[in-house]
């Protein structure tokens, strides 16, 4: 269901249109990224179409791709949306997702954040650590509201991925420790101002492996089983996300791969009554954006070419974080032999994007592939460079933009003259 594709003269194509065309018609300056939104839209219904016909529950991971016009595009294919910050909660009531598709997680939370999900009366709050009860006890309290709240727990699953999103294993920072939970509900219980609502974990990102999120599913139906067993009203049981994506290592499970098996497993535990949850974020946008970047100037050391462009770290800093490849390809023609080392004008080592086959003559722009999940949404200014563009294409044609806030916005800040 990639929104990228080349045409018969191997030009990227992206939403049905040419990706130079698409940048041209935008009117921003590279670097800039560019979504299908028909094909984020198609995947965020595949997702909840994969449920089938039980209590389910979509929300987009919006920390994957804050952006409103994504937001908007799958809400109207059924899902809801998780957030982790007061900020995200705030788009995803702007961008229209109804206050009862919203889940909020997060390690710690400020008071106000505390207040804006209650005030909002979203679907669940969802809570990672014993501490925190009696603070959203307190503020339930001081509104005059009931909190309504879940306990994601950590299942103590390891999974095949980098340690900077592995999130399920017993030394990570999230989720309540298994051995903490009845600690939990018997806290939870004693104030009238909250309402324990469902179970949850979350083992971390990329899953190529479904064996690995159903051995956490488990964890939360053994969990719910007998939660419910003491008497507890539970709604929702939550699976979390994380599901990987191809990019260019080879294929992984589908998500409709995960989530089929996620109903398969309510039912056989017998729990098919409450509502299950799905927490995609990367599955659904990743594939479909893309970071078009312009060539500056090579660089001969030795053997090694190295070609830089206007992208950088700053704008996605996903392959210096986490050691991450994405392809990168010449924009006006299909890959080829030899390799180049391609990196960004940053100052900092971790500025390289590694080796790609960008041919024997410089092409004029590349495109970064599957740039849609994690990258504007960790872009910095760092070196004094703007954040960069956006372009929302659908149908053919440019949609909205947003553009770069640009250099002298950046320069003007950073001085602060006395008023």
């Amino acid at each position: 269901m990639s929104g990228f594709e080349r045409d018969s003269s191997g030009r990227a194509v992206l939403a049905g249109a040419l990706l130079d065309e698409l940048v041209a018609a935008s009117g921003v300056p590279t670097p800039t990224y560019v979504y299908d939104l028909d094909a984020i839209e198609r995947e965020a219904k595949e997702m909840v179409e994969a449920l089938g016909n039980s209590r389910h529950l979509v929300v987009f991971a919006i920390k994957a791709n804050s952006a409103g016009p994504i937001i908007r595009r799958v809400a109207r294919a059924g899902a809801g949306a998780e957030v982790v910050s007061r900020g995200e909660l705030e788009v995803a009531l702007g961008a229209g997702v109804s206050p009862d598709r919203i889940m909020t997680t997060s390690v710690a939370r400020t008071d106000a954040e505390i207040d804006a999900a209650i005030g909002a009366e979203i679907r669940s709050i969802q809570m990672e650590s014993v501490e925190e009860i009696d603070r959203v006890a307190a503020r339930a309290r001081a509104l005059g509201r009931t909190a309504r709240i879940s306990f994601r727990i950590n299942p103590g699953v390891t999974i095949d991925s980098h340690a900077h999103v592995a999130t399920g294993h017993d030394g990570a920072k999230f989720g309540v420790p298994l051995d903490d939970l009845g600690t939990a509900f018997e806290r939870a219980a004693m104030s009238p101002s909250l309402r324990v609502v469902g179970v949850g974990a979350h083992v971390g990102s990329t899953l190529k492996d479904v064996g690995a999120y159903l051995a956490s599913a488990r964890v939360v139906c053994d969990v719910a089983k007998a939660r419910l067993r003491a008497g507890a009203r539970l709604e929702l049981v939550d699976f979390g996300g994380g599901f990987g994506i191809d990019y260019g290592a080879g294929p992984v499970p589908r998500p409709a791969e995960f989530l089929g098996a996620a109903v398969r497993l309510l039912e056989a535990e017998g729990l098919g009554g409450l509502t299950l949850v799905a927490e995609p974020g990367r599955s659904m946008v990743g594939p479909h954006g893309v970071l078009v970047s312009s060539v500056i100037q090579e660089k001969r050391a030795g053997a090694r070419r190295w070609v830089f462009i206007d992208a950088a770290m700053n704008d996605l800093i996903r392959p210096a974080l986490y050691g991450a490849h994405h392809r990168i390809e010449p924009l006006d023609r299909v890959p080829a032999e030899p390799a180049s080392r391609v990196a960004g004008p940053v100052c900092e080592s971790a500025d390289d994007f590694g080796e790609h086959w960008l041919g024997p003559t410089l092409p004029a722009r590349v495109v970064i592939r599957d740039a849609g999940a994690y990258g504007f949404t960790m872009a910095s200014e760092y070196n004094g460079r703007p954040l960069p563009a956006e372009i929302f294409a659908s149908n053919g044609t440019v949609e909205c933009v947003s553009p770069s806030p640009g250099r002298e916005a950046w320069v003007k800040r950073r001085l602060m003259r006395p008023s």
